[in-house]
């Protein structure tokens, strides 16, 4: 079935900007500061989960001024059981992490259980530290815990459908520049 292409193009012209480019700028340049004070002396490896983490890791990784392996991951939870912390893993992480400083890129944390279960895999590998870093964080009460954030954190938005900057509306709209709430959701 072909896709409606100017149906899509009524999403975004519609949508509700959340946070716009620029402010998208300004995060990812205040994000890399913070980061830049943790890591830069940690030799760190950073993952970014697929396929969200793609754009935002690509607009990030540029702001750091030092030295970094980057690989990425795949996973997601099984049966995406609302609870728990088994992964699909569609790519592993293959790199030796035994005392190793790990950051994890996303695109969201919405409720942040995929994202928990990425964190104690790590963990349970041997990582010295492991360090979380998304775009947006989404806020509500329905995290995978109490409180729940990102180590380093670019926006906060409302509860909302959202895409653009990785986040996808039907697979489409990763690369809008933007953060935007599909209008009505």
């Amino acid at each position: 079935m072909p896709t409606d292409l100017n149906a899509l193009r009524l999403i975004l012209a519609e949508a509700d900007c959340l946070a716009s480019p620029q402010t998208v700028e300004q995060a990812l340049d205040r994000m890399a500061d913070e980061i830049t004070t943790r890591l830069a002396d940690s030799n760190p490896l950073v993952y970014t989960v697929m396929n969200g983490g793609l754009i935002f890791a690509g607009r990030l990784l540029t702001r750091l001024p030092f030295p970094l392996e980057t690989s990425y991951l795949h996973a997601s939870r099984y049966g995406h059981a609302l609870q728990g912390t088994l992964l699909d893993w569609r790519v592993r992480p293959t790199q030796d992490l035994r005392g190793r400083s790990v950051l994890v890129l996303d695109d969201i944390l919405d409720e942040g259980h995929t994202l928990a279960a990425i964190v104690d895999y790590l963990k349970n590998e041997g990582a010295r530290e492991v360090l979380t870093a998304v775009l947006v964080h989404k806020n509500h009460t329905r995290k995978a815990y109490p409180g729940m954030r990102a180590d380093f954190t670019g926006v906060d938005v409302a509860d909302r459908f959202l895409f653009g900057c990785g986040m996808d509306y039907k697979g489409y709209w990763r690369n809008a520049p933007g953060i935007y709430a599909v209008k009505g959701l």
